[in-house]
């Protein structure tokens, strides 16, 4: 059974009270938040592997989910455990064979002790488990026979020492008496050691006669205490001898010797004499031992002659500090005399310290505080004084330390920050050191790694991303890829990138690239058009896959550049399809006159966009010449005579790009002094000889629609004119004051019409508009005529229509205006923008053609 011992109410169970209780606050004041305490339980040896020995949690008063969530566990610097802790009962088992003998010897009381351990917070129990004896073992002698030579002189009362049987059990299980079967020559006699071991003597109580009884037999019977009752036999032969009548008598009764553990073989120890009365063979003495271990019988020797004991085995002080061996000197009668031997162990520090990790907690998390426990060990040195004071410490400079809270007990914590993308992990090697001469160290080293918190959002490689792109690219071309690194591990370091929103010409941003969420490469999603769009600013955002994720964004500027896609487009001369323009250059014209400045344009850009004019043909190419960088069309000689009044050219304009793209326009110049000269030779100069018979009809329609707004117009302003004709009569017979009315913007203050000089008008044009065009001529400065031969009755009516307008005070002036616009709106159903349109009141050098 388990013995708890007393129990106390202040103290509760276990079996010391209010004393130790002061004992164990005082130890836990002093080593702070570490619990610890103390019980011991008694138990019977050779208990059945799993026999209950006590309820730890119940005896300790520790909750069962204590043990569970402490990682409760024993700690043992044995080989062997003979306990087993069961956490989810809260008992202690019996966990291997206890052999009480094998475990302490002769040693009493026998008992061994264990830790139980606890964490968060640590506690420390001390658990004592005290080893009852068994009767297991019976009383044995060393040797199956015991012979003895007597001389038949031996005096009465001669002693002699018999073997001792040796009990490895102890207290009453042990050897208590000896029993010699009964003769008539000796009795036998007990006697018991310093160290309580017994052993018996044989005394001689009637002279022997060889003669009658040259041989005697007995028998040596030890018995135990033990219930049920042990005993063991040896036998007794004694041969009777002649006379020898002085035993051999030693000159100490103890010897005393000291020796060195690890001591080699041959070290002396000490010289054991002893001396005899008899001369002769009778007087030879021979020693040997008596009565000694096992052990000890193997560590030992004595010379038989001389009486010297020295080291014949290996000596290890933390197995024997100390041998008592007890020596016979026997002279050639059998005579003996006994004495003992006493050998003192000294330690030496052969014994390095023994780390033991109690537990160890690997990785660790980069954010963990400084003191954050990491390991337990224990450290034992089984030496003794100073060679077994041990010290612990880290051999490296890194962030840990060590720290004693218990004797023998150390945590290993975290000294400072952890910092994994620095350092991800660390080898911990804990050194401890005897206090010994020379000192004996171990080492034990630990394999600790860091784990990762997501602490660092990914940084891009550049600040800012430029990239270049040619227009008219493919879609799902790639335009440059952005990276990113993130010094985290595993998925926090794990990034995608994400296209921030944005918007790009009131379009969202995806429409024109994408990101690879894996790669980071950044794709076109359509063809760009450097005409459209230059520039385009995109975010771009790359993100862990932590939690929280962490992220960073970055600029990238792509850059479209231009691609030589676009024709020059001529503004001026306007090419039309069916009608003539024609520039006048008088016959008086100088050299170096410009005729007229060909304008072209070139959406694209740089030397893309670089235009050259060329003369391409021309009727006559010693007369005119253009410039390759303005366009302008010049005389390059005197004008003559004998030049043709028709004259035609044809420029190409040409841009820089490669390849090279181009435009070619006509240009239709008319040599004369004057228009009448000129109407005549370009009423044949036409682009076709067939007339369009829809053309004709829209020409008719429109003329009959012009002439019906004119003469509606006409007739709203003559009722008008009257209307007000007799108000103002009414007016002046009322004798009210006359106000004068005039429409807006009737007159100008210069007197010069109801029109602004210049207008500007969008001509709109239907698709199938080169059958039919209207041009305004420019200012009569330059001489410009505007032909076609086909409405030459209707500018002839228009003209008619003109003489009326300029008559002065006219009614019908901002009518014609109105006309005018009217004849060109209905006649077209698309619309471009023209040169300017400008109108004269005087129409003197204006002519308006139509097809």
């Amino acid at each position: 059974m388990a013995s708890k011992g007393s129990y106390h109410p202040k103290c509760g169970s276990g079996r010391y009270c209010c004393g130790l209780l002061w004992q164990v606050i005082i130890i836990i004041l002093y080593f702070g938040h570490i619990a610890e305490g103390q019980i011991r339980y008694s138990i019977p040896e050779e208990m059945k592997k799993g026999s209950l020995i006590g309820n730890v949690a119940q005896d300790l008063g520790i909750d069962l989910k204590r043990l569970r969530a402490g990682r409760a566990r024993i700690v043992t610097g044995e080989n062997i455990q003979y306990t087993e802790l069961k956490t989810d009962k809260g008992i202690l088992v019996v966990s291997e064979r206890i052999d009480r003998e094998q475990l302490c010897g002769s040693v009493t009381p026998c008992s061994f002790s264990f830790e139980i351990i606890l964490e968060t917070p640590m506690e420390l129990h001390h658990i004592t488990i005290e080893i009852i004896d068994v009767n297991d073992n019976l009383p044995t002698f060393q040797n199956r026979h015991l012979q003895f030579e007597i001389s038949e002189s031996a005096t009465l009362g001669a002693r002699f020492v018999l073997e001792s049987a040796e009990d490895s059990d102890v207290g009453v299980n042990s050897l208590q008496n000896y029993i010699l079967t009964p003769n008539d020559n000796f009795i036998l006699k007990q006697h018991a050691n310093p160290d309580g071991s017994k052993f018996a003597e044989m005394v001689l109580q009637k002279p022997l006669d060889r003669e009658e009884h040259p041989r005697l037999s007995l028998k040596l019977i030890a018995v135990d205490g033990g219930d049920p009752q042990r005993s063991g036999t040896v036998n007794i032969d004694i041969t009777v001898l002649d006379a020898n009548d002085n035993a051999p008598v030693f000159n100490q009764t103890m010897y005393r010797g000291n020796v060195m553990e690890n001591a080699p073989k041959g070290t002396f120890i000490t010289t054991v004499n002893a001396s005899d009365a008899d001369s002769g063979s009778n007087g030879e003495i021979t020693y040997y031992f008596s009565k000694a271990k096992a052990n000890a019988a193997d560590l030992f020797n004595i010379d038989a002659i001389t009486g010297i004991m020295t080291v014949s085995g290996q000596i290890d002080f933390e197995k024997d500090k100390r041998f008592e061996i007890r020596i016979e000197a026997k002279d050639q009668g059998g005579l003996t005399d006994s004495s003992k031997v006493v050998v003192e162990v000294i330690d030496v520090n052969d014994n390095a310290p023994v780390i033991s990790v109690m537990s160890f907690t690997s990785p660790i998390s980069e954010d963990s505080p400084p003191g954050t426990t990491i390991g337990i060990i224990n450290v034992k040195d089984l030496d003794s004084g100073d060679n077994g004071q041990v010290s612990c410490g880290i051999d490296q400079t890194l962030p840990f330390k060590i720290n004693s809270n218990l004797r023998n007990y150390y945590t290993l914590v975290t000294d400072a920050k952890l910092n994994r993308e620095t350092v991800s992990e660390y080898n911990i090697t804990v050194v401890a050191t005897d206090a010994g001469s020379p000192p004996l160290f171990s080492e034990r080293t630990f394999h600790m790694k860091v784990s990762d918190v997501n602490d660092n959002a990914p940084v891009f490689s550049r600040g800012i991303y430029n990239s270049y792109i040619v227009e008219n690219n493919s879609p799902g071309v790639s335009i440059l890829t952005v990276s990113a690194k993130d010094p985290d591990a595993n998925q926090n370091a794990r990034i995608s990138y994400i296209l921030e929103d944005s918007d790009v010409s009131g379009s969202p941003v995806s429409g024109y690239v994408s990101v690879n969420a894996e790669s980071g490469v950044v794709h076109a999603v359509r063809s760009f058009d450097y005409e459209q769009i230059k520039q385009l600013e995109v975010v771009i955002k790359a993100q862990d896959g932590g939690s929280p994720p962490l992220s960073s964004n970055v600029t990238v500027n792509i850059f479209i550049q231009d691609q030589n896609d676009n024709a020059p487009q001529v503004l001026y001369p306007v090419q039309t399809g069916g009608s003539l323009v024609a520039e006048m250059v008088p016959r008086s014209a100088d050299v170096g006159y410009l005729v007229t400045k060909v304008v072209a344009v070139d959406v694209d850009s740089g030397q893309n966009a670089w235009l050259s004019y060329k003369l391409q043909k021309a009727t006559d190419r010693a007369l005119f010449e253009v410039g390759l960088q303005n366009g302008e069309i010049r005389t390059v000689r005197q004008v003559t005579d004998k030049d043709a009044v028709k004259q035609r050219l044809t420029v190409v304009v040409e841009d820089n790009g490669q390849p090279s793209r181009s435009a070619t326009v006509n240009v239709n110049v008319a040599v004369a002094d004057s228009f009448p000269e000129v109407l005549s030779e370009f009423t044949d100069f036409t682009h076709d000889k067939d007339y369009n018979d829809n053309l004709t009809f829209y020409l008719v329609l429109a003329l009959a629609v012009v002439s019906f707004l004119f003469i509606t117009c006409l007739v709203v302003i003559i009722s008008v004119k009257i209307y007000r004709w007799r108000q103002s009569r009414i007016l002046y017979h009322s004798n009210l004051p006359v106000i004068p009315y005039y429409p807006p913007r009737y007159a100008d203050t210069l007197g010069t019409g109801t029109l602004q000089h210049v207008y500007n008008y969008e001509v709109c044009r239907t698709t199938d508009s080169r059958k039919s065009d209207c041009k305004f001529a420019r200012p009569g400065s330059q001489n410009v005529l505007i032909m076609d031969p086909s409405l030459t009755g209707t500018m002839q009516r228009i003209q008619s229509e003109k003489s009326i307008l300029d008559e002065p005070d006219s009614p019908l002036e901002v009518s014609f205006e109105q006309i005018v616009l009217e004849y060109f709106t209905k006649r077209e159903t698309s619309c471009y923008t023209t040169a300017p349109f400008q109108y004269h009141k005087r129409m003197d050098s204006a002519y308006l053609a139509s097809d």
